[in-house]
């Protein structure tokens, strides 16, 4: 807490409380987000309704706090794919090197230029509107911002002294790469992935308001952003909350990650593992002098 500062802090608590909110929806909302009643639209906040109701009279609090539920879990997911395949083909590519590293860093180049939003409009217009399709493209997009991190971190750690004395001693690479390097550059890939996480929530929320991704009535703060209708009516209660949700999210989530990032070193100890100690090295005897 003292390493991550004022701001660090508050951000970890936002977050948190976020997070709580998510898992607990189906016990803090206190509605159906779905729960229609048009003789209740566009009613302004009261005790039954801490935020107003839309236009079919559905609890803006309940879709808010549900909303936070989607709008994680789909940008939790683009990073854990990500993760997965990222983590193993930078850590191969580093161990590597030659032909297998060149190959995978002009891959990760090539993903690299194309536009994740662009890829997901692509992917959901081959297949169909939803999450699942918005989420896999976007995990590709993704990947080279976990992969070509984790591959240049990992090629440091390749060339120290430290890796030689446990290829000495007989470890194999699978091993070290998994017992030794990966935590080393554990800190520097959480850090690269909350900062992810934070960008990864604002393609999916536009998407969302594209109608590409989460589909109405399902609840989403990209879902509730796109409520033109509340607008146009002089109710935009819906639109703002949902807004101001989706901006301090990704502040709170940046600010996290930058600060985690600033405490590098004290994070990569704080993951590392002892490495092994290098093998003794013995002196060869003297040979003895023949007596004349």
């Amino acid at each position: 807490m003292k390493r991550l500062g004022a701001l660090g802090t508050a951000a970890l608590v936002v977050v948190g409380l976020l997070v709580v909110v998510a898992v607990g929806a189906p016990w803090i909302a206190p509605h159906d987000p779905n729960l229609s009643d048009l003789l209740a639209a566009y009613q302004g906040p009261s005790p039954s309704h801490l935020l107003g109701t839309d236009g079919t009279g559905r609890d803006i609090a309940s879709r808010v706090i549900w909303g936070a539920r989607t709008s994680l879990l789909g940008p939790a997911a683009v990073i854990a794919l990500s993760l997965a395949v990222g983590v193993p083909l930078g850590l191969a590519a580093a161990w590597r090197g030659g032909a297998l590293d060149a190959v995978v860093a002009r891959v990760l180049d090539v993903i690299f230029s194309l536009p994740g939003i662009l890829l997901a409009v692509l992917t959901v217009a081959v297949f169909s509107p939803g999450l699942p399709p918005a989420v896999i493209a976007l995990s590709i997009a993704y990947l080279p911002y976990v992969g070509r991190v984790v591959r240049s971190a990992a090629r440091q750690q390749r060339v120290q002294p430290y890796i030689a004395a446990l290829e000495v001693q007989g470890s194999s690479g699978l091993a070290i790469c998994l017992r030794h390097i990966l935590p080393n550059i554990a800190g520097l890939v959480l850090a690269q992935a909350t900062l992810a996480f934070g960008y990864a929530l604002i393609d999916l929320a536009s998407l969302s308001f594209l109608g590409l991704a989460v589909q109405p009535p399902q609840a989403d703060w990209g879902v509730l952003a796109n409520d033109s209708s509340s607008v146009l009516q002089g109710y935009p209660g819906q639109v703002v909350y949902a807004s101001v949700c989706i901006v301090v999210t990704v502040v709170a989530l940046i600010t996290l990650g930058d600060r985690l990032a600033a405490d590098r070193p004290a994070l990569v100890r704080r993951w590392r593992r002892r490495p092994a100690a290098a093998p003794a090295v013995v002196a060869p005897r003297p040979a003895v002098e023949e007596a004349a």
